[in-house]
C-alpha cells in the first residue's frame, strides 16, 4: 500500500525546506511513501528549495518525490487538484507547506485506513484537552479573532447544512482512500477546495472519521495567506454549490451514508 503526499507550494521560502525533509523522515513502517510538490512559480526562492530537496534524495529508495512546476500560481486548491491527479497512492494525504501541523500524527491519521475502520479521516485541532487551537499567535489582533469568530461560524453553517458535528472542517489533515475520488468533479481552486473536498465527499457516504492533531498557528507576517475580504464569499459559494451540486448516480445512491459524526481520542 502506498501513500502519495499532496504539498502545494507557493512563498513558502521560510518553511518548506524544514517541512520537506520532516516529511522525508517520517517513519511509516506499514506503508510506501510518494510525495507529490507542486510548486507554483514561487518569487521568493521556494522552487530553487524544492527542487534541490528532490535532487538530493533523486537516488534513495527510502520514498518517490514527484515535483510539478506551474508556470504562475493559480491557487492552493488548484495546486492540490494537480497534484491528486499525479497521485498514484492508493491513499491520499493534504500536507500544506508551512510547519503549523506535525507531522508526526501521520501514523494516527493513517491507522484507521489502513485497519479499514474508515475510508476518509480529518486531523481536527479543536479536539482533546487543549480545545480550539486556530488563531493564538501573538500580534493576531483585530484579524485573529475576526479569524476565529469566522471559524465558528462557518463550521456551523457548514454542519448546519451537511448534518454533521465535525469539529474542525477547514483542517488542512485530510487524508482518504483514492477511490473515494471515482467520479467527483472538483474544480476550486482557492481555499474554498478544502469546502469543496469535504463537501462532495460527505455527499458521496465518506462522512469522516476526526482524530486529534498538534498545531501551532502562524501570523499573516509569518505568510498566511487567507484573505478576509476575498476568502469567505468563496467559502460561503463552496458550501452551497458542493451540497447541491449534482453527483452521478452510483455515487449518490450505491454508497451507505455513515454515522453523523465520528471522533477518536488519543
Amino acid at each position: 500500500m502506498k501513500l502519495s503526499i499532496i504539498i502545494a507550494v507557493y512563498n513558502e521560502a521560510a518553511t518548506v525546506g524544514t517541512l520537506l525533509e520532516r516529511v522525508w523522515a517520517q517513519p511509516l513502517p506499514e506503508i510506501a511513501k510518494e510525495i507529490v510538490i507542486v510548486e507554483s512559480n514561487s518569487t521568493d526562492g521556494s522552487r530553487d528549495i524544492v527542487d534541490d530537496f528532490a535532487a538530493r534524495h533523486s537516488t534513495e529508495s527510502h520514498a518517490r518525490i514527484l515535483v510539478i512546476h506551474q508556470d504562475a500560481p493559480r491557487g492552493k486548491g488548484n495546486a492540490i487538484r494537480q497534484g491528486l491527479a499525479a497521485a498514484t497512492g492508493e491513499i491520499l494525504m493534504i500536507q500544506d507547506a508551512d510547519l503549523e501541523y506535525d507531522v508526526a500524527d501521520y501514523p494516527d491519521l493513517l491507522k484507521p485506513i489502513i485497519e479499514e475502520r474508515a475510508a476518509f479521516v480529518l486531523g481536527s485541532r479543536h479536539m482533546g484537552p487543549n480545545g480550539w487551537k486556530i488563531r493564538k499567535f501573538a500580534q493576531g489582533g483585530l484579524r485573529a479573532s475576526i479569524m476565529n469568530l469566522g471559524g465558528m461560524l462557518f463550521h456551523a453553517f457548514f454542519n448546519a447544512l451537511y448534518e454533521s458535528r465535525l469539529t474542525d472542517p477547514t483542517t488542512m489533515y485530510k487524508v482518504f482512500r483514492a477511490d473515494c475520488l471515482d467520479g467527483l468533479t472538483l474544480t476550486c481552486d482557492r481555499f474554498d477546495f478544502d469546502f469543496e473536498l469535504l463537501g462532495k465527499l460527505i455527499r458521496s457516504g465518506f462522512m469522516p472519521l476526526e482524530i486529534p492533531v498538534s498545531y501551532t498557528s502562524r501570523g499573516f507576517d509569518e505568510g498566511k495567506k487567507i484573505r478576509l475580504v476575498r476568502d469567505p464569499l468563496t467559502w460561503l459559494v463552496a458550501i452551497v454549490a458542493s451540497r447541491f451540486a449534482f453527483l452521478p448516480t452510483r455515487l449518490a445512491t450505491e454508497k451507505s451514508r455513515p454515522t453523523a459524526h465520528r471522533h477518536e481520542t488519543s
